[in-house]
């Protein structure tokens, strides 16, 4: 199996889709074979797929196909060589997985075939066992909370524990703390923006563009930051590194 579970599409001063792990990404690609990839978009809210596709063909120089052009997008899934799942809104994202029956497809399809798996925002979120700890709003009057369940562990992305002033809620750390609390046998990993988990076969890493750490946040236990997976060794089926 291998994942690449990213935080965010973009950096600010980034013009590629993807260009912080542009060099992870084509290293996969060649060791590979990797010649197209199936991209499903169903977290983005504006209608704008295929510019989305082509932007990923030219940074992986590989090409992209969106799923909503599929007559069958099981079947879609089925030939896929490379998965790609866009960021966006994670709710709108999962129901549609849900209700195009691409939950067990994708499943499959990645740890049966090895297909790999490239998520991003909403895209890291499905990849987990259920996207209780998205940041997005609920805009559609969905109660599908169960997701892929590719890695083991809830992750939240677009994670910041920057204070603004003025602002009288709760903070991002105040919240999954809450999670922790109503979840005490679960655990978060909060990614900072330009970072992202890879998993290949028995093994997990991180990388930050930024050099920036991963939090792990754990009901009756202090948070703490990582640069290291070892640290996930306990949560995660997998030979860390």
């Amino acid at each position: 199996m291998e994942l690449f579970l990213l935080s965010n599409g973009k950096l600010p001063d980034e013009a590629e889709l993807l260009g912080y792990a542009k060099s992870r990404l084509l290293a996969m690609i060649e060791r590979r074979g990797v010649k197209s990839a199936v991209f499903i978009p169903y977290a983005m809210l504006r209608n704008d797929y295929d510019q989305r596709a082509q932007e990923l063909a030219q940074t992986l120089g590989i090409e992209v196909a969106s799923i909503h052009h599929a007559a069958s997008p099981a079947a879609a899934i089925a030939e896929a060589e490379c998965i790609l799942v866009s960021g966006g809104n994670t709710w709108m994202l999962n129901q549609m997985l849900h209700e195009q029956g691409l939950i067990v497809p994708i499943q499959r399809a990645v740890r049966e075939r090895g297909v790999p798996y490239v998520g991003w925002s909403a895209g890291c979120n499905v990849a987990t066992p259920s996207i209780r700890t998205t940041n997005d709003m609920p805009v559609r009057c969905s109660v599908v909370l169960p997701a892929l369940g590719l890695f083991p562990v809830q992750i939240n992305p677009h994670y910041i524990d920057a204070h603004i002033s003025g602002h009288m809620g709760e903070t991002r750390d105040e919240r999954l703390a809450e999670f922790c609390v109503v979840n005490p046998s679960e655990s978060v990993v909060a990614l900072r923006e330009g970072s992202l988990l890879h998993v290949e076969g028995d093994e997990l890493s991180y990388f930050s563009a930024r050099q920036q750490g991963f939090k792990v946040f754990r009901h009756g236990e202090e948070t703490r930051e990582y640069q290291d997976t070892r640290a996930l060794a306990a949560l995660v089926p997998f030979i860390c590194r």
